[in-house]
């Protein structure tokens, strides 16, 4: 009876599963043979293990096991590593030991990701699982019907891995590796880095020596005992972009000719097109020029008469809305003179509700809805607005607010107003404290390279050079995209500050100890603050006295005393919001760049082009 229940299963239910190679990207929406390694009722579990390669957000050994939920201790061990902590060469392979069982039709190793933040599908199986998923396994295991992926869910993710069959003519294998494919693989590189030879692999993932793998695919390594990894595999060619061949498919000759001809075509089509934007561009500079010119003639006209007529408007004739004040130089809006609106008072009372309470973001500071969108508006005395528009027009950077108009008072005592682009997610500091709004660390390295970068801007790549004297947590704010963008209120040319540095207004923020004292105003004097809102970054908290100071002063200066402290020290600083979900080797190094950055010796302090430098490596 045994034995005829053998043959029934062999001849109808197939014993065993033939598995496939699947060469279509990770991101596809359609199922192939491989997309997931198929198995039946009579192959159990098995112990085997799957490659995992660490990178940016995975850089460890502790974080790796963190992420498939195993003792770090157990994976250092399998992969030799000498600290769980210790931050791995990008790309380095590492032996993740899993527990593959055969679940319906299909194995699968399964595990439980909380998402840090909103992702997508596609991010989560080609990204933070590197192609050991497919997106549409994602699709079908987790979300048959609409369902939205937000920071916090839970994500079922079914990992691909199999079984070797033991009735089957794999009945020598042990293991089944799952081997995720990166662009300069290819299977012979493979079968040196598992010894084994690459007739084998075509067996196991049933494929053959004219087939081509492609990055975030898998193959499935046959091993008769547990894996070792060659790790000292170097590249003998380079691989060829995009796709990576085993072996070179002879082409057609038909084929090579139709490609001929569509190079060619190619080719003249490109010229030609060139050739037309080329005639365009020549045809608008000169429309431009010529334009230009007559502007000019008729603002210098307009000049002879401006300061003669109180209530004539620098930016058009006739005034289009409320009323405006005089004796501005025309030559001063010449570069925005066409984009920069002008307000009349009774719209502003109208945007800010009469500048209420619930319009005010600081204490000379609304938002208000003008135009069907959500401006910043802020309140000025009309000396100080010429100084703000000259800066402006002067500027034009995508982590700078961005100027939109202006309205005048009645007369030159009154208030007027400046109206500004809102970021829809506020300030920086106010996303700091809300207890609804967590920054993940990802993040928070991205405002502080944006606002850096936004610096670097003013400092280097703006002739005169500007200082902001300004920046501080509240003067920041954050796109829908949680990027970073500066007020700039009351920058200051460098030439000017080194004059008459002691006429300007305090800045905000913290102050730099050199401008308190010798009212010195320099570059550094932006380096200190921008090192104060790292420290907020990092921490959380405000810096509204020195208690930050006093905080962070223990990892800083040397505070601890007995080995390894100073990173307890360093986790008891950062914001507890972001629950240990952050390299502990970027929070130091970001720390120790805030350290420098807040040196009470000015000339100990990097320049914003050190800090670009040493924040590109982390975003």
């Amino acid at each position: 009876m045994t034995y005829v229940w053998f043959l029934l299963c062999l001849l109808i239910h197939r014993c065993y599963t033939q598995q496939f190679y699947d060469a279509t990207l990770c991101s596809s929406d359609t199922e192939y043979p491989g997309t997931r390694y198929t198995c039946n009722s009579f192959q159990g579990s098995c112990h085997t293990f799957l490659v995992y390669r660490a990178n940016q957000k995975f850089q460890t050994i502790s974080s790796i096991s963190s992420l498939f939920k195993m003792d770090p201790d157990h994976l250092r061990i399998i992969n030799n590593v000498s600290n769980s902590f210790r931050i791995l060469e990008m790309s380095r392979e590492v032996l993740v030991p899993i527990t593959c069982s055969c679940t319906g039709q299909f194995f699968q190793a399964n595990i439980n990701y909380s998402l840090p933040e909103n992702i997508t599908l596609s991010e989560i199986s080609c990204t933070i699982f590197e192609g050991l998923v497919k997106s549409i396994t994602l699709e079908e295991e987790d979300f048959p019907g609409p369902k939205s992926l937000h920071a916090g869910s839970m994500v079922h993710v079914p990992l691909k891995c199999a079984c070797p069959d033991k009735i089957s003519r794999y009945s020598g294998v042990k293991y089944f590796v799952t081997y995720p494919f990166i662009e300069g693989d290819d299977i012979k590189k493979l079968s040196l880095k598992f010894n084994i030879s690459v007739e084998e692999i075509w067996e196991a993932n049933n494929l053959d020596p004219t087939t081509t793998v492609y990055p975030n695919t898998t193959v499935l390594v046959p091993l008769i005992a547990k894996p070792f990894i060659n790790l000292n595999i170097s590249d003998s060619e380079p691989p060829t972009p995009d796709f990576l061949p085993t072996i070179p498919v002879k082409r057609r000759a038909k084929i090579i000719q139709l490609q001929k001809l569509c190079i060619a075509v190619s080719v003249v089509g490109f010229f030609l097109i060139l050739a037309t934007l080329v005639s365009c561009g020549l045809y608008i500079k000169a429309l431009y020029k010529f334009k230009a010119d007559k502007f000019r003639s008729s603002m210098r006209r307009s000049s002879l008469n401006s300061c003669s007529t109180p209530r004539s408007s620098p930016f058009s004739e006739p005034p289009t809305r409320g009323s405006t004040n005089s004796c501005l130089s025309p030559d001063l809006l010449v570069g925005i003179k066409y984009s920069l609106c002008n307000y009349g008072v009774e719209e502003i009372k109208q945007a800010t509700k009469n500048f209420s309470e619930d319009s005010r973001i600081s204490p000379s500071v609304y938002k208000g809805l003008i135009d069907n969108g959500e401006m910043m508006i802020k309140q000025m005395r009309f000396e100080g607005i010429r100084q703000v528009i000259d800066v402006h027009s002067k500027i034009n950077h995508v982590n700078i607010v961005k100027l939109h108009g202006v309205c005048y008072g009645e007369d030159d005592f009154s208030w007027s107003y400046l109206v500004f682009e809102f970021p829809v997610n506020g300030s920086l500091r106010d996303c700091l404290s809300s207890s609804s709004t967590s920054l993940s660390w990802h993040r928070r390295t991205q405002i502080a390279f944006d606002i850096a970068t936004g610096l670097h801007y003013l400092h280097y790549c703006v002739v005169p050079s500007y200082i902001h004297m300004n920046i501080n947590s509240k003067g920041i704010f954050l796109t829908s995209y949680w990027r970073a963008k500066l007020t700039v209120f009351g920058a200051i040319p460098v030439d000017d500050s080194l004059k008459d540095s002691g006429s300007l207004s305090n800045p905000g923020g913290w102050v730099a100890p050199e401008y308190v004292l010798y009212s010195s105003t320099t570059e550094k004097v932006d380096i200190f603050a921008y090192g104060v809102v790292l420290l907020e970054l990092i921490s959380g908290k405000e810096a509204a006295d020195g208690k930050l100071f006093e905080e962070s002063i223990t990892f800083f200066g040397g505070g601890a005393n007995e080995e390894g402290s100073c990173f307890e020290q360093l986790r008891n600083f950062v914001d507890p919001c972001l629950k240990e979900d952050y390299p502990i080797a970027e929070a130091l190094c970001l720390a120790v760049l805030a350290s420098s950055c807040v040196e009470e010796d000015p000339l100990h302090r990097p320049s914003m082009d050190d800090v670009i430098k040493i924040l590109a490596r982390m975003v």
